[in-house]
């Protein structure tokens, strides 16, 4: 379990050393402006955002098109990536005045960053469309125009030529076996049959696991339609995922997923399940794979579950500890329209998921259009959450006010 125990490790450390690493890291382009109309018109849309009783939430950064997350294990840096072709830089340590952000290492040509991950020993993930790059020692290098940097999976060796132009924002974390695991989403609604062979073969709509120098590759989860979101239970180190099914099929199915893979080589069921048991008309006459895992949850039909983390932390009450945290990004192709909100799922003893409710809402208007659209959760090392939004360009910050 050493990649779950390295980020609790992690975050109690970075909580050791706040006082030792004050200071703003200097930015090398000057930084993203972080103050304004813009921040105005975000906190304004803040103030009606409903969460529990003794809960606020707040702007933590404006970061351009945010996606997913990945705090420091120094907890120096937060690195943010985003669906272009940038990566963004926050820094953590500052105690007053704005929050100093900027563009990661602008001399790399990253192609939709969307994934960054880290290890244990400080080293930075970046899973791209098709390419996985690795910086060691990135926070401490992140002010650096071309940060060391290796290719861990070459560009062009992740999917086959021609595979990439649908679902193809990437997500990555450590495993507890410390290896790296990569969310691959194959790019169809529903892929042809004649597909499938390829994508078996290749990893495409699975997730799929490696060492951390790219080799040994080999899939560990298959029958996915498109996840973007991953993480592991600390408890007993199984890996939880969303995956956002089918369209199309109707306004209220098929449900999206959060699921669970207890072991190497299942299969979650698509594309002849898709979402939850309910069958695509696609392959409605073909046999199902022996052994098909069903979603843990079953949750609302297109509100398009994104990233998701277990919460480590103790500063917030007992129910909110050991449970989930996911992103829902809004349909786009459902009257009405549905999602926008943080959830929260908790997980029983036996290690299954119990009940599932929603955390904060309010980015959706009362016409169906969104004032913002979360993408991805993370943990700080002081138990705070931060919500990203790409449709904003911001971080929001999450915290238990009742001390």
């Amino acid at each position: 379990m050493a990649g779950r125990i390295g980020r609790a490790v992690a975050l109690a450390a970075a909580m050791a050393m706040a006082g030792a690493t004050s200071g703003a890291v200097a930015a090398a382009d000057g930084g993203v402006p972080q103050g304004g109309a813009k921040a105005d018109q975000i906190r304004a849309v803040l103030a009606g955002i409903r969460l529990p009783e003794g809960f606020r939430i707040s702007l933590f950064a404006l970061v351009p098109g945010a996606r997913h997350m990945a705090v420091g294990p120094q907890g120096k840096v937060l690195f943010v990536g985003s669906r272009g072709s940038g990566v963004h830089a926050v820094d953590l340590t500052a105690t007053n005045g704005e929050r100093r952000v900027w563009r990661f290492a602008p001399d790399v040509a990253f192609s939709v960053p969307n994934g960054p991950c880290f290890a244990p020993d400080g080293t930075l993930y970046v899973a791209e469309v098709n390419r996985i790059r690795a910086f060691a020692n990135a926070e401490s290098e992140a002010a650096r125009p071309a940060p060391p940097s290796r290719e861990v999976v070459a560009e062009g060796d992740l999917a086959p030529a021609g595979e990439t132009g649908g679902h193809n924002a990437r997500v990555c974390r450590i495993g507890p076996d410390g290896r790296l695991y990569v969310a691959i989403g194959q790019p169809h609604n529903v892929p042809p049959k004649a597909k499938l062979a390829l994508y078996a073969e290749r990893g495409l709509g699975a997730i799929v696991r490696m060492d951390r120098d790219g080799g040994h590759r080999e899939i560990y989860a298959s029958g996915i339609r498109n996840s973007v979101g991953l993480d592991f239970n600390p408890a007993d180190g199984t890996l939880w995922f969303t995956d956002n099914q089918v369209d199309l099929m109707g306004n209220t199915i098929p449900p999206g997923e959060i699921d669970r893979a207890t072991a190497a080589g299942q299969n979650f069921g698509f594309p002849w399940y898709g979402g939850g048991a309910v069958r695509t008309r696609e392959y409605a006459d073909d046999p199902v794979p022996p052994g098909v895992v069903f979603p843990q949850v079953e949750m609302d039909a297109h509100a398009a579950d994104l990233g998701m983390v277990f919460y480590l932390g103790t500063t917030w009450p007992a129910p909110w500890r050991g449970g989930i945290f996911s992103a829902q990004h809004g349909s786009w192709n459902r009257q009405p329209s549905i999602g926008a909100r943080v959830m929260f799922t908790s997980v029983k003893p036996d290690g299954t998921a119990g009940a599932t409710m929603v955390f904060a809402e309010g980015w959706r208007r009362a016409d169906g259009s969104y004032a913002g659209r979360p993408v991805d959760v993370a943990e700080l090392p002081d138990g705070s959450l931060l919500v990203s939004d790409d449709a904003v360009g911001a971080v929001y910050r999450i915290e238990w006010t009742q001390k």
